[in-house]
């Protein structure tokens, strides 16, 4: 067989499993009559416990931003210009396209050069050029939503000490856009400013936390929500969420220090078998210089990858807990 069909079957292979998987992963009738009774139960119950847990579901459905389609090539564009406006940099997506192609573009180059197999090229090129910035784009995602999350408990207390002292909720609104620096500051100054061209504080709030996309901020969102709807202390409400969301903070530090272990053995047995075949390339290039010539062993290499591939994500889902 030559390399057309080897890779017609690979291809052919890999469909199969992904409708198998499709096909098996649908919604669950079990649950889906278990939040329709659920629903009935919250419409009908006289519990007072019952009747909140119903207004907070319904103020959370009601601010709940709507699913972003990603059928055109328009929505597309928008969810990745989304993405880079949340790593804080100034890039356009014209940047990031261009990015990718000069890199997989030299990358199939270099490949090209050492191996002289033009297939093999390209796949590792394609695999290069558009893995490598999407992985640089959610480094600086997670770092800049890292370091709003560590900030933001304290941006609450100071609007608890604005709110108690007398001061309106958009004058503090404003003075922690002045006073807490980093990705905090920057988010509520673009607040501050959306309120003073005409924006409801709701509306404001609740652009920013679609932006952002973090629960953190839409838990914030949610307790304004409430507090208009129900009355209350809103500072007291407030300084209870900053006391929520510091012991949700140590919670995750400390899954992160008991699954460090477990991530510290994913990455070595992830990244042994390229550590292993460049060593032997270093040391007999005429040995593995044949994965780049038979047809038969790039087949078996692509394989191989593509079950490391399905192994990597399966160890990544079992040391990721959600809180």
């Amino acid at each position: 067989m030559n390399l057309t069909t080897l890779l017609v079957l690979a291809f052919g292979a890999v469909l199969v499993l992904g409708m198998g998987l499709a096909a098996f992963s649908g919604p669950n009738p079990a649950k889906h009559g278990m939040r329709r009774l659920q629903a009935v139960r919250f419409r009908h119950s006289e519990n007072e416990i019952d009747r909140v847990e119903a207004q907070l579901k319904k103020a959370v459905a009601a601010r709940r931003p709507p699913p972003t389609k990603v059928a055109g090539s328009a929505s597309r564009t928008e969810a990745l210009a989304l993405r880079l406006h949340r790593t804080g940099m100034d890039w356009t997506v014209h940047q990031y396209v261009y990015a990718s192609l000069g890199l997989s573009t030299a990358i199939a180059f270099l490949v090209f050069m050492k191996s002289g197999a033009p297939v093999l090229s390209l796949f590792v090129g394609l695999i290069v050029g558009l893995g490598f910035p999407h992985m640089a784009v959610g480094y600086c995602v997670n770092k800049r939503i890292a370091k709003f999350n560590a900030r933001f408990p304290d941006a609450i207390e100071l609007l608890v000490r604005g709110l108690r002292s007398g001061l309106p909720v958009t004058e503090t609104l404003g003075i922690v856009s002045s006073e807490v620096p980093g990705p905090v500051g920057e988010e509520f100054k673009l607040v501050s400013e959306r309120i003073k061209i005409g924006k409801t504080m709701e509306d404001a709030l609740q652009d920013t936390a679609n932006r952002l996309g973090t629960p953190e901020f839409q838990f914030f969102c949610i307790t304004l929500a409430i507090q208009r709807e129900t009355g209350g202390n809103l500072a007291e409400t407030l300084s209870n969420l900053a006391d929520v969301l510091r012991k949700r903070a140590q919670m995750k530090l400390k899954i992160r220090a008991m699954s460090s272990e477990s991530k510290a053995s994913a990455y070595i047995v992830g990244a042994l078998p390229f550590v292993v075949f460049g060593l032997i390339w270093m040391v007999n290039p005429q040995y593995v210089q044949k994965f780049f010539i038979d047809e038969r062993l790039i087949v078996a290499g692509l394989f191989g990858l593509f079950w490391m591939s399905i192994g990597a994500l399966v160890m990544a889902k079992m040391v990721n807990f959600e809180i």
